[in-house]
């Protein structure tokens, strides 16, 4: 079992950057894919990015490549998600998530098995 909990989200003004964190509990976090996702108000949850268990390899949403910036550090069992050169388009909930699956990483929220309670970023025009 894996507990995830969400912080750093807030309101902040178009170009501006927020670092959002994710802390886990569970002596396996180390084995998790780990992702971020988000949800606009009427949308679908939607991938934004995602870090593999071993060797780092680090995936994007095409909206958000080279402004956002996925991380972890396993002796904090925290992975980041910083984001630069925030826009109006990014508000939503963010979503920390953790897939257990020893495979590819995988895209869609429905193959994660965790997730935290998610952080409401705001970005005003």
């Amino acid at each position: 079992q894996v507990q995830l909990v969400e912080s750093g989200g807030g309101l902040v003004q178009a170009g501006g950057s927020l670092r959002l964190s994710c802390v886990a509990s569970g002596r396996t976090f180390s084995m998790y894919h780990m992702g971020w996702f988000r949800q606009a108000p009427g949308k679908e949850r939607e991938f934004v990015a995602a870090i593999s268990w071993i060797g780092g390899s680090t995936y994007y949403a095409d909206s958000v490549k080279d402004r956002f910036t996925i991380s972890r550090e396993y002796a904090k069992n925290t992975v980041y998600l910083q984001m630069n050169s925030l826009k109006p388009e990014d508000t939503a909930v963010y979503y920390c998530a953790a897939d257990r699956t020893l495979g590819g990483i995988n895209f869609g929220p429905g193959a994660y098995d965790y997730w935290g309670q998610g952080t409401q970023v705001t970005v005003s025009s």
